[in-house]
């Protein structure tokens, strides 16, 4: 099952990202880099609140990819060898991860926009 839709349209908006598959793209975003640290930066991007193993990481990663909102990358030449692949957002994954922002921006407008409740006798 897709995390968001069929790779030629673009994500649903109104659809909420998974906490794991957030926090991937967010730790892709600040630039290409290999799995073991993205799925370090999961972690300590979501102060570990976002409990992910290498096998669920690679697996979203996985479906990440097949929705075409990330790709490998190229390794920067001055790298160790020993690492492994790197991966990056694609234009999509970059919007999808803008259209989440603006879901949960709009969501705390809401909650900011409620009036505080009358307090009336006890």
């Amino acid at each position: 099952m897709p995390l968001l839709m069929p790779t030629n349209r673009e994500p649903d908006v109104s659809a909420p990202l998974k906490p794991a598959v957030f926090y991937i793209l967010l730790a892709l975003a600040e630039g290409p880099t290999h799995g073991y640290a993205a799925m370090q930066a999961v972690r300590e991007q979501s102060s570990g609140r976002v409990p992910i193993g290498t096998a669920s990481f690679y697996r979203h990663l996985d479906r990440l990819i097949e929705d075409g909102l990330v790709v490998e990358a190229a390794r920067p030449a001055d790298d160790d060898p020993r690492r492994g692949a790197y991966y990056r957002l694609t234009a999509r994954g970059l919007r999808a991860l803008a259209a989440e922002r603006t879901r949960l921006a709009r969501m705390v407008a809401a909650i900011d926009a409620l009036k505080p409740a009358r307090r009336g006798p006890a």
